[in-house]
């Protein structure tokens, strides 16, 4: 039995105000504040690095956790923007900045919003098939290495930022059934132009989400034989407030089941559900949550966990934040 057993976070220091580019956008502080949601976007130092960002969520999770990096069987970084220009992959770096024991199988995979969904599937089942006990999973997307700063579109959105969790056996929560969706026909709804720069249609990215995220879900929670009262908490994808909120009232929840705790660093792609878990990982009362993503592809994926049977009688978390 594998699952999560901790999660480490980094987030720059140095913030950019939304409410400084109100006249600039031609937006109002309700707009800000009640529509986008992001009122401060994080952005990483020029000189940093995916891999660098990847380490500073390391040095986070080692903090909390016991990890012994001699352990770790398997490394998987998920990022679309990558150190350098790919090549080589960026968990090869990570594994040679970390002194990770050649034993250790490391590879990237190339997905954004929905990323880190995907990527537990990923990491858990290639763990499984080849009886891994310990590994580290990255998400880092800096979008800020491809952004015009001037794009009132992604310019208000998008933060920089990392994540890691860590898979292994004896975890404090373990997943059930996934559930996966794609429309590359759409594919331009996010993407990078030929000129370098990051392009988004937002009222598509919009309409997208409302429609397809809350059926998504529904369905994955039939898949797994649950219904919408079962569950705790509602870790979305911190696409924008609008967003977050307008799926919850699509799904009939209560908004504070969906917590939009990215305010003060924004939309971190594929590190925004790692960052809402990180968040409520010490929670007492989230024994059952629905995690999903959702974004660039069009790309889309839930799941749900559980708190790990080991764990439930205990009055009170193992692990602090």
């Amino acid at each position: 039995m594998i699952g999560i057993k901790g999660t480490g976070i980094y987030l720059p220091e140095t913030r950019y105000s939304n409410f400084d580019r109100m006249e600039q956008f031609g937006m109002t502080e309700d707009f800000v504040r009640d529509k986008i949601g992001f009122t401060k976007l994080a952005r990483k130092d020029p000189e940093q690095t995916t891999s660098d960002l990847c380490l500073l969520a390391w040095e986070d999770l080692k903090k909390s956790y016991p990890v012994d990096l001699d352990e770790i069987d398997c490394l998987l970084v998920c990022s679309q923007n990558p150190d350098g220009h790919g090549l080589p992959h960026t968990s090869a770096i990570v594994h040679d900045k970390l002194g990770l024991p050649e034993t250790c199988a490391v590879f990237d995979i190339s997905l954004g919003c929905s990323g880190f969904v995907y990527g537990l599937s990923v990491i858990q089942s290639f763990m499984e098939a080849h009886g891994m006990k310990n590994g580290l999973f990255f998400t880092a997307d800096p979008y800020s290495k491809a952004m015009d700063l001037d794009d009132k579109k992604t310019a208000t959105l998008f933060g920089d930022g990392a994540a890691v969790t860590w898979i292994g056996t004896e975890p404090l929560f373990q997943t059930g059934q996934f559930l996966f969706g794609s429309n590359g026909k759409k594919h331009e709804g996010i993407m990078v132009r030929d000129n370098g720069i990051l392009e988004m249609n937002g009222r598509a990215v919009f309409t997208f989400s409302v429609r397809v995220v809350p059926k998504n879900i529904l369905e994955m929670l039939e898949k797994n034989r649950l219904e919408i009262e079962n569950i705790d908490l509602f870790l979305l994808h911190q696409g924008s407030l609008h967003i977050v909120n307008s799926i919850a009232d699509a799904l009939g929840v209560p908004r504070e089941k969906c917590p939009f705790h990215s305010g003060e660093y924004g939309n971190t792609v594929s590190s925004s559900i790692p960052m809402l878990l990180h968040r409520e990982f010490d929670n007492p009362t989230m024994k059952t949550a629905v995690i999903s993503g959702f974004g660039v592809g069009l790309s889309w994926a839930s799941t749900v966990l559980y708190l790990s049977l080991i764990h439930i009688s205990e009055p009170t978390r193992r692990y602090a934040i």
